[in-house]
């Protein structure tokens, strides 16, 4: 790990660099490394729907298509006080699709890390999301991220099919091998199948219901 000495103050800096100012990073890559939080979400509204919403005693999550919160990374100050005034974050989940090639898959990670240290810095309580491929992105995917504490994960588009569903369970397993992680908060459906093992083994698993089951009644 080694500590940011660089003041990112370029006029026309397209790459966000002023985001990690402070940091420290970690890994091959130079990931952010984020602070743990302990605490544990119960409910979580979509970035997407921030500002319709009046229930503020919720966390805010990033479980659904990119361009729905691209535009925070295009303009992460606007939003801030918003997300300040919601319990906390989940931090951003921009994908890594098996079939984006792996600099894309990289640098989106990046992202993820960049966003929720600055957040954190700005006073935002943060939980940092786990995202994986295949077996390549495991020299990066976990980097900067704290060990014995909570982290969120979701099911949601990531275990539609057969291949899927196993480049998921070989991920978690090698995430919790990994971080370690004190509990896990999970977004959209808890299969047996995947889950099952981990609960009866007592490690504790939060569940937020996918936002589309419990507005139709199916939670």
């Amino acid at each position: 790990m080694f500590q940011s000495q660089v003041k990112f103050k370029h006029p026309h800096d397209v790459f966000n660099a002023w985001l990690v100012e402070g940091a420290t990073f970690a890994g091959e890559y130079d990931l952010p490394s984020l602070a743990p939080c302990y605490m544990r979400p119960r409910q979580a509204i979509p970035f997407c729907e921030i500002n319709d919403s009046s229930v503020r005693r919720q966390w805010v999550h990033f479980y659904s298509h990119d361009y729905t919160f691209e535009k925070l990374w295009q303009n992460p100050k606007e939003h801030l006080e918003t997300l300040k005034s919601f319990q906390g974050v989940i931090s951003p989940d921009f994908s890594l699709y098996r079939e984006l090639p792996l600099a894309m898959q990289i640098w989106n990670t990046y992202r993820n890390r960049a966003l929720a240290f600055w957040l954190q810095k700005s006073g935002v309580n943060v939980i940092p999301n786990i995202q994986w491929g295949d077996e390549r992105t495991y020299a990066f995917c976990f980097d900067g991220i704290p060990k014995h504490s909570p982290v969120a994960i979701s099911t949601y588009g990531c275990i539609q099919d057969r291949l899927d569903r196993h480049y998921f369970k070989l991920g978690l397993r090698k995430m919790l091998a990994v971080l370690r992680p004190s509990a896990i908060i999970n977004y959209s459906n808890m299969p047996d199948d995947i889950f099952g093992p981990y609960l009866k083994a007592g490690l504790p698993i939060a569940h937020i219901p996918n936002r589309h089951d419990t507005v139709r009644g199916r939670v």
